[in-house]
């Protein structure tokens, strides 16, 4: 949900992820803000440079595929003139940064995923939501974890940010290959997340809110490990320097060639 401090907050950079404590890491977040500040752990002022950010990949992603403006959906065929995906869904939306300010102007329609039932308040029935709900464009709201959640529909594009470093690796594996089997036909899997700066080549484990941040290496292992290639991949520029660096990826399932 936020982009920590790099070298962790009160890290303990020997920590297995076995000691990731999901029910910790949500006592943890019911106690922040359901504010930008809060969800961007005191940084708000990054929201704007990671939402250009966000909107300058995916659109290197559709143009690599094939896809540009005028050329319809991702998977669907829209119509021409329309490049909206039909179907996105925010994994560990918060309160729904992501979906308000990137995933609702690239898809006609966004599935969220929230743990913290407070958060995805501000979207079912908060004001900031309310356009989006006005004109049909948020879809299911799913209150759980993403170690919980399995996808019930073909989505074009699911997008997982500053949220997965709450799984396990075995979790993680789990969950990516259940996104597989929810991808519609040219539907890319989104992880963007922070990347360990440990000297060692270590991932590190943050205490305060009970998630690791993983090297590039082990995140290319566990998508391996989960049957996904990746198509591409960037680091996000214009962050401050305090922060760990945010590394993105797409992803497709390796067997679709």
């Amino acid at each position: 949900m936020a982009p920590p401090l790099a070298g962790g907050r009160g890290g303990n950079k020997n920590a297995a992820d076995a000691a990731i404590d999901q029910g910790a890491a949500i006592a943890y977040w019911n106690d922040v803000p359901a504010t930008v500040n809060g969800m961007l752990g005191g940084y708000p002022q990054v929201s704007r440079i990671d939402l250009q950010g966000s909107a300058n990949f995916l659109a290197k992603v559709k143009k690599q595929r094939g896809v540009r403006e005028g050329d319809g959906c991702a998977s669907s065929g829209g119509k021409e003139g329309d490049d909206l995906l039909d179907l996105a869904v925010d994994c560990g939306a918060g309160i729904g940064r992501i979906t308000l300010g990137f995933l609702s102007r690239i898809a006609r329609v966004v599935d969220v995923v929230e743990p913290v039932g407070k958060f995805t308040l501000e979207l079912s029935e908060g004001e900031s939501g309310a356009e989006l709900r006005e004109r049909g464009g948020l879809g299911e709201v799913f209150n759980g974890g993403l170690e919980e959640w399995t996808p019930a529909k073909k989505y074009d594009l699911i997008w997982n940010q500053w949220c997965v470093g709450h799984l396990k690796d075995v979790q993680l594996v789990e969950y990516l290959k259940r996104c597989s089997e929810g991808l519609a036909e040219g539907g890319w899997i989104v992880v963007k997340e922070n990347m360990s700066t440990d000297v060692q080549g270590k991932d590190i484990f943050d205490e305060l809110d009970s998630s690791i941040t993983r090297t590039d290496k082990k995140f290319r292992a566990l998508f391996e490990a989960s049957g996904l290639k990746i198509v591409l991949t960037e680091v996000q520029k214009g962050f401050p320097k305090v922060l760990y660096p945010v590394r993105m990826y797409a992803l497709q399932p390796a067997s679709r060639g």
